[in-house]
């Protein structure tokens, strides 16, 4: 009970704080340009509206140094620059080395911050800010739903976008669709999901207001992929919030934890026969598939990264371990070693895991609005999302580790590394999505 009062009055005062030094985005943080990202970097691109709505004169990288007045949603210490973290008997120290201009620890269950580095500072988010776009859109259109693809749904894409393939004239599931949003971090897809969805102004309008909703106050969307644009900024407090309510979704669990998958091909004909291939697409995520010079993160279920020109690389990933789950962002590290950003992410999980219990929280991540505090009982029945079969919010009883589904693009393979169980199952009781904060959150499976 002193505990819920606690946070009750910290996230009031944080709120009032926040309202009182909060600044519009364009002057809070550096606009960044819309200069084409690395090719082959996993970018996210602008929409043709933005690019040419957007201001002519933005600076090509963010400032060094956080600004004065920041953020003090979650808490007081959270708003304040530099690294914040309050280590008890016993606890490890952080890291060293951490070069990341912005980061946040936090526990994905009871909302905790275990410890934050300039976590309000708004910051080019680069294709990280795809996780808002799925929060947002994947609800809206069941999975098997079919759609053939126009040029105009491919229109305005950013010179470097990353692309999963998707190809004028060819139909495609809305599973094959999430696929290359999550998967290969496509632009193309997801401007094919949000011509479905309304056109790009139209999914630019929903995720704003769905971020406002989530309390990520830090955030103003311009393309709902995340590529460069003027004015298009977040903070690693809001990508983390971001994570944990897609990671609510029983899809998008799914989605974000799929290593490999087969994605369609063109069609062709030959000898009056038609036929379509198929071909793999592995996940961007790093601590996911691994790579030459890191391996699988034990426990690792997603989420997100991305990487351009002004955002440089930035990553959310969610783990659990010995019975914690727990969300790491990391915001464009200094040092360009390859894959650094999944290091410093794995460094600060690894420490994270060590520290719980050990650590006084620091603050914690605030729930949507309207929603009932930590430890509301939860709701009596299923939200109508929840109930629909199939749907994007339909509770799942089935672990995502270690499965193999056979639908839509040809089957997936999801993580097979994730150990000790996985933040696979929603609470069976039926929690609102986004009406009512869970308690816990995620459930894990259990040995």
């Amino acid at each position: 009970m002193m505990q819920t009062v606690r946070r009750t009055l910290l996230v009031t005062s944080a709120t009032l704080a926040s309202l009182a030094l909060t600044a519009p985005v364009s002057l809070a943080a550096p606009s960044p340009s819309p200069s084409p990202a690395a090719s082959g970097s996993p970018s996210a691109s602008v929409s043709a509206s933005a690019a040419a709505s957007g201001s002519a004169s933005a600076s090509a990288s963010p400032s060094v140094a956080p600004p004065a007045n920041m953020s003090s949603l979650g808490g007081t210490r959270l708003g304040q620059a530099g690294t914040q973290v309050a280590l008890a008997g016993g606890a490890p120290v952080l890291p060293k080395d951490l070069t990341a201009r912005s980061w946040i620890v936090a526990d994905a269950e009871s909302g905790d911050v275990l410890a934050a580095h300039n976590a309000h500072w708004r910051l080019p988010p680069a294709s990280t800010l795809k996780m808002l776009f799925a929060d947002t859109v994947l609800p809206r259109f069941p999975k098997t739903t079919v759609h053939k693809v126009e040029a105009a749904d491919l229109a305005g894409m950013g010179a470097g976008s990353s692309l999963v393939g998707i190809k004028e004239g060819e139909t495609y599931t809305v599973h094959d669709l999430w696929l290359g949003v999550f998967l290969r971090s496509g632009n193309d897809a997801v401007h094919v999901l949000s011509q479905m969805n309304g056109g790009i102004a139209e999914t630019v309008k929903d995720m704003n207001e769905h971020a406002e909703e989530l309390q990520a106050l830090d955030t103003n969307v311009v393309s709902p992929d995340g590529y460069d644009a003027p004015h298009q900024v977040s903070s690693a407090y809001d990508l983390t919030l971001f994570a944990r309510s897609g990671l609510q979704k029983q899809d998008f669990r799914e989605y974000c934890a799929t290593v490999t998958a087969k994605f369609p091909g063109e069609t062709t004909k030959k000898k009056g026969r038609t036929t379509r291939g198929t071909f793999e697409i592995q996940n961007t995520n790093r601590l996911l598939s691994g790579d030459y010079d890191i391996s699988q993160y034990p426990g690792i279920a997603g989420v997100k990264n991305g990487n351009t020109t002004n955002a440089g690389a930035t990553f959310t990933g969610v783990a659990e371990r010995n019975g914690k789950v727990l969300l790491v962002t990391v915001m464009n590290p200094e040092k360009t070693d390859h894959n650094e950003v999944y290091k410093e992410t794995a460094a600060l999980l690894d420490w994270g895991f060590q520290a719980v219990g050990k650590v006084t929280p620091v603050g914690e991540l605030v729930a949507p609005k309207g929603t009932a505090p930590a430890g509301a009982q939860p709701g009596a029945g299923p939200s109508p999302s929840e109930g629909q079969a199939g749907g994007a919010g339909a509770v799942s009883a089935k672990p995502v580790a270690g499965a193999v589904t056979g639908s839509g693009s040809g089957g997936m393979w999801i993580a097979l590394a994730i150990t000790g169980g996985l933040l696979v199952l929603l609470a069976g009781g039926g929690y609102l999505v986004n009406r009512r904060w869970p308690l816990p959150d995620l459930v894990r499976r259990r040995r």
